[in-house]
């Protein structure tokens, strides 16, 4: 079941990247495709010597960002695509290197409109993590526990329902049929971390549950942007304030010029079957920024 998945996402995401770029080469003029690509290194850095009386730590991290869209648009029919990596690591004086972010998410929605604000829409989308993740330090001895790896856990979760989109901006995508598949394909998370997958299997299917995004990208500001997405999602056997998942990723971008950014990002969970409280992350960085808008592949 799990490599039928697998293989089902992947040949998805294979023959849309295919059918995008036949597009993008043969299209004369591209009037139908926008396009955007965005992709920065922050690097972080402190060094103390080691009389310095007011404390601290000479320490060293990095994170990495992609953020891709291409989304279609051709009289009601629109197809929307989007890819953002997030990967950092951390070193302090004295201690191994340790990851400080790591999240890869993929969306893909094919749209019909029927108004000028709403659209019917189908989409799958993919969340996880590219390398192994750590508790530290949990046990007197030092001992690291291992709880996530890649697809481990994995979430593809398909959504069938309606869009409410007035500007290019701002989306509300509310989905009353929204399946999904929690992967644990790493036996050694397994011991340690369930994420809901019974005992015994590697995958959890939900069918019976519902799902609503919201997504808001715009410059607030001159050289200013900020970019927000929610998730909830709802599953009916488990109609509880407790078990319904909430996802809020936010990125504020502020441009130095035109390669030099200051950024600042966030990620919020909750997920009953994860943990009883919040998670959440946050890094600032300073680093180089690389922006595309509208190219083309040749």
């Amino acid at each position: 079941m799990k490599k039928t998945l697998l293989t089902s996402l992947l040949l998805w995401l294979s023959i849309g990247t295919l059918q995008a770029q036949d597009s993008l080469i043969t299209a004369q003029p591209d009037t139908t495709w926008r396009r955007s690509f965005a992709g920065g290194i922050n690097l972080n850095q402190a060094a103390f010597s080691d009389n310095w009386k007011a404390g601290g730590i000479s320490s060293i991290a990095f994170n990495a960002n992609v953020d891709a869209r291409a989304d279609y648009k051709l009289g009601k029919t629109t197809w929307d695509n989007a890819v953002q990596l997030q990967y950092g690591m951390l070193k302090n004086k004295g201690e191994e290197q340790r990851k400080s972010i790591d999240r890869i998410f993929l969306d893909s929605k094919y749209g019909y409109a029927i108004s000028s604000d709403w659209n019917t829409f189908v989409s799958a989308n993919f969340l996880s993590q590219f390398t192994k993740g750590y508790e530290y330090d949990v046990d007197a001895d030092g001992t690291d526990r291992l709880i996530s790896n890649f697809l481990s856990p994995g979430f593809l979760t398909f959504a069938l329902g309606a869009e409410y989109k007035p500007n290019p901006y701002f989306s509300l995508r509310l989905s009353p049929f929204a399946p999904r598949f929690t992967f644990l394909a790493d036996d050694n998370v397994a011991v340690n971390e369930r994420y809901g997958v019974p005992e015994g299997k590697s995958v959890r299917t939900e069918w019976l549950a519902a799902m609503v995004q919201a997504s808001y990208n715009r410059d607030i500001f001159t050289n200013v942007n900020l970019r927000l997405n929610y998730m909830s999602y709802i599953n009916y056997k488990e109609l509880t304030g407790k078990r319904i998942d909430h996802l809020f990723n936010s990125v504020l971008t502020a441009k130095v010029n035109r390669y030099i950014n200051v950024n600042l990002m966030a990620n919020f969970i909750y997920d009953y079957d994860q943990d009883s409280d919040v998670q959440y992350n946050q890094s600032l960085g300073l680093g180089i920024l690389y922006t595309m808008q509208g190219f083309t592949v040749n």
